[in-house]
């Protein structure tokens, strides 16, 4: 009878050990299920924010906008030194709609193209006129203005009357510029400069015949200079698209919508216009007709 009872009683401790080990396998179990689940969910979300420049920008809580600072009205710097001008406001306005803050870097026009396709600057606001050229290596917004393009000559130049006539003279602006495009396409020998201010001192001290810039930006310098004897000699008829650039491919695809309907919403409600006529005194944000 002691042998059969002690039987039983081993039995019993053997069940009661066999659920024990089981119950605990099975907490554990869902232990390292729950972390690898985590896991898994982090390094997905971490995996789509890396391949997702918009996700990114919005994870910092800025957008790194590259511009020149030195191409009044477009982007300058007032009287006390502040970046300003209608592309500024355009970035900090696109930057509030996507929810973040817009952090400007400024630089020489041929580092800031250079800046997109290494990825220090996010976009380019700086009156970049899309070109096909372009428009291969970088994704555009939709344009946010328009320009013409002004031939520029001191005031007692009468040998350049049309844009042929710029065959076989001198002009000069920053090298990769579409105003140094459009005067090699008409024949022109371009000086490489390195902002507006050297164009003009060249201009005016006679060391080249002329210059090509946006019309508005020639009416921006004179109000500046009033007594600078310079004029316009002719307009391009074509007028240019102005957009902004940014690094092409998958990563910003979602960026690239989001800054076009930052641009669609800036256009309807009237704040491209209002900041077009303040900085340029006319509705450059609207197509120009021919």
């Amino acid at each position: 009878m002691k042998k059969k009872m002690a039987s039983v009683f081993l039995a019993g401790i053997l069940a009661s050990s066999f659920l024990l080990t089981g119950c605990g396998s099975s907490a554990a179990d869902s232990s390292d299920a729950k972390s690898s689940s985590t896991s898994s969910s982090t390094a997905s979300s971490s995996n789509s924010e890396a391949g997702d420049l918009l996700a990114q920008i919005q994870s910092k809580g800025e957008i790194v906008v590259a511009m020149e600072g030195t191409w009044a009205p477009w982007t300058y710097h007032d009287e006390e030194d502040n970046l300003v001008g209608y592309d500024v406001e355009v970035a900090q306005q696109i930057a509030e709609k996507l929810g973040v803050k817009a952090t400007f870097v400024e630089g020489e026009w041929d580092g800031l193209l250079a800046g997109i396709d290494s990825g220090r600057y996010d976009i380019m606001v700086n009156g970049v006129d899309i070109t096909e050229e372009r428009a291969e290596k970088y994704s555009f917004s939709d344009p946010y203005a328009y320009n013409r393009t002004a031939v520029i000559v001191k005031s007692d130049n009468d040998e350049i009357q049309s844009m042929e006539d710029l065959d076989g003279k001198n002009t000069a602006n920053t090298i990769s510029s579409t105003y140094a495009e459009v005067a090699e396409k008409y024949g022109a020998t371009v000086t490489g400069v390195d902002d507006l201010e050297q164009t003009f001192e060249l201009l005016l001290s006679g060391r080249i015949d002329a210059t090509l810039n946006a019309e508005v930006t020639y009416y921006d310098y004179m109000k500046a200079h009033p007594d600078a004897e310079i004029k316009i000699a002719t307009l391009d008829p074509e007028s240019t698209k102005v957009g902004i650039p940014m690094k092409k491919g998958d990563e910003t695809k979602t960026l690239l919508d989001a800054v076009n309907k930052a641009l669609g919403e800036l256009s309807e409600d009237g704040t491209l216009t209002e900041l077009s006529e303040k900085y340029f005194g006319t509705d450059i944000s609207q197509a120009v007709e021919e």
